[in-house]
């Protein structure tokens, strides 16, 4: 059963994400070493011994859909209310409105232990932490007196309603229309689909947030307004009044996350005899409510980064207990009696390392994207612009890196257990299917690539990336004039990843300067994969400066699969030719 890796998982923040640096110079006001040790180990505390063991029972059961009203799995209702009672909900929200306004780094780093314990469970969450954000930036000053108190702590959950059955990434196709009534309120009518925790049993008010067209709004995205839209209204005093007529009219039976409830939302049917349309408050301006959604899709983004890292990790323990349990030919360095252990075979230990190594860089990409984004609000001027651009750069590649490892990792944990991997009883597929969904929503890790070679690289002409890239070469030289054993070639591998980055790099950038968006699309989800590892591959060399231990770690990933950057930069400069000839006979008239 999963165990929270709680060292690894501290040593990352501090020593390789930045949050020690942070706490020495008072970035952090006065927060400590010993208050982040004494939450990450009470939150692995809870993730371990509370909620992991109802993993199993969620997966199998599975939310249920009667009458409109969706019921979570045995027990799950109850863990719930554990642990908001906890003050989980609560850790990185606002002091304003009850939140310990503790930093992202602490949140997202138990973000990864829910979500390792059951992925299903730690995604609800994700979307109320959302949701205050986008409040707290947006909305109202009444809005936010009735609702943040109660999602600030948990009380309450969020849901983020953007895809429609005609429109999934492309929000300009929406076409859920939204009526002034008149009042200051307006009344909502269309369908959304694959709505995460929509509907369900774990709260007595569900709170929406939802995309809406107003009748005289401009076309495409410029016309897109965001409404909140309780489930139930809220009276003056914080009471729960009449039922909202909005409704869930099915859920999807799903490859993974059985347990979280992925909703198709009905808004204006009449529900329940109701006067047909939703009643919604505007949040924000009319018709800027894609900027309002992007405050909550950008948490979100880095959050589904943390569930691809927490089902790596969570396969990766996993395979490793297998292999040291599972016994099955000879092995020349096994001297005990009868057939060795599999982790004793070559082959099985090039699966769990390559699992661990991919698992460690998906963290540290992600603890330093939440590290930027907490130095950006800690700082003011041109540092607060710096660590602005930081976050924009690293965000695709949390989400997007980050969950394609989730998939390979728990990929390879299926390989490992061999035949056994393929049975459910194992636990192995469970992690396979849950991971499989991480690529896909807030926004698909293509357009992940899209976002960083289009609208990231470009920033500040190229300085910020090339500056990043410098700081990513400064640990390499690092390990280079180090005077520790055991790196082997691992300073020669890091510089060779970071030449073919930068020479990728200005090519993208050249075709982004000369318009030829095309070119530098065919070359863009390489691109992403190339700037992660190399930037991984610094990120392990910067552990095991730190800790002599790790550095057998950083040697094997350096020298056995850094070498890919080569062949992806090769994607990157030379790739668009043959994509654009072959693709020609995918394409029907």
């Amino acid at each position: 059963m999963y165990r929270a890796p709680v060292e690894d998982i501290a040593f990352t923040l501090k020593h390789v994400a930045g949050m020690k640096s942070a706490i020495d110079t008072g970035a952090f006001g006065d927060l400590s070493e010993d208050l982040v040790d004494a939450v990450l180990g009470e939150a692995g505390r809870f993730a371990s011994e509370e909620v992991a063991p109802l993993y199993k029972i969620g997966d199998e059961h599975g939310a249920v859909l009667r009458d409109a009203a969706v019921t979570a799995p045995p027990g799950w209702k109850e863990l719930y209310r554990r642990w908001i009672d906890g003050g989980w909900n609560a850790l990185s929200g606002p002091e304003e409105y009850g939140g310990q306004a503790l930093p992202t780094m602490l949140g997202v780093a138990a973000l990864e232990m829910w979500n390792s314990a059951a992925m299903a469970f730690g995604i609800g969450p994700t979307l109320t932490m959302g949701a205050v954000e986008a409040l707290d930036k947006h909305a109202s000053e009444e809005l936010k007196a009735i609702y943040l108190a109660k999602l600030v702590s948990g009380e309450w959950m969020g849901t983020m309603n953007l895809t429609e059955p005609q429109a999934g990434s492309d929000l300009a196709a929406l076409r859920a229309r939204a009526e002034p009534a008149g009042d200051g309120t307006y009344r909502l009518f269309g369908q959304k689909i694959f709505i995460t925790y929509g509907e369900h049993d774990f709260t007595d008010n569900i709170i929406h947030l939802v995309l809406a067209r107003l009748p005289d709004a401009p076309a495409g995205t410029r016309g897109i307004s965001l409404f909140l839209v309780p489930k139930f209204l809220v009276g003056d005093d914080g009471s729960l009044g009449a039922r909202n007529d909005v409704f869930c009219s099915g859920l999807e039976h799903k490859l993974g996350i059985h347990a979280s409830p992925t909703c198709t939302m009905i808004y204006g049917d009449g529900f329940q005899g109701t006067r047909p349309g939703a009643i919604g408050w505007l949040i924000g301006e009319e018709n800027k409510g894609l900027a309002c959604m992007f405050t909550m899709m950008n948490n979100a983004r880095l959050a589904v980064g943390m569930q691809g890292v927490a089902v790596a990790e969570a396969a990766t323990q996993k395979s490793i207990a297998y292999a040291n349990e599972r016994r099955q030919g000879k092995a020349s360095d096994y001297f005990g009696a009868g057939m060795a252990p599999i982790v004793h075979h070559p082959d099985v230990q090039r699966n769990l390392l390559t699992m661990k190594a991919l698992t460690q860089i998906a963290r540290a990409i992600s603890y330093s994207c939440a590290h930027a984004i907490d130095m950006a609000r800690a700082s003011s001027g041109d540092q607060a612009a710096h660590w602005r651009d930081r976050a924009n750069l690293l965000t695709p590649l949390a989400k997007a890196f980050s969950t394609d490892v989730g998939v390979e990792v728990a990929s390879l944990g299926v390989q490992v257990h061999g035949g056994m991997g393929f049975i459910e009883e194992t636990g192995a597929a469970a992690y396979y299917r849950d991971a499989r969904i991480a690529p896909i929503y807030e926004g698909t890790n293509g357009i992940q690539a899209i976002d960083l070679v289009t609208r990231k690289l470009p920033l500040g002409g190229g300085e910020h990336v090339h500056g990043y890239i410098d700081e990513l070469a400064g640990i390499a030289n690092a390990v280079r004039t180090s005077t520790l054993d055991g790196f082997g070639r691992a300073a020669d591998a890091l510089d060779q990843a970071l030449s073919d980055l930068t020479q990728a790099t200005r090519f993208l950038l050249k075709l982004s300067a000369e318009g030829r968006t095309e070119e530098a699309l065919a070359g863009a989800t390489p691109y992403l994969r190339l700037i992660s590892l190399a930037a991984g591959g610094a990120y392990l060399a910067r552990a095991a400066l730190a800790d002599q231990g790790r550095i057998a770690l950083c040697r094997f990933f350096a020298e056995n699969l850094l070498g890919e950057a080569s062949a992806l930069k090769g994607r990157v400069i030379d790739g668009a030719g043959s994509l654009a000839a072959a693709a020609e006979a995918l394409i029907s008239a």
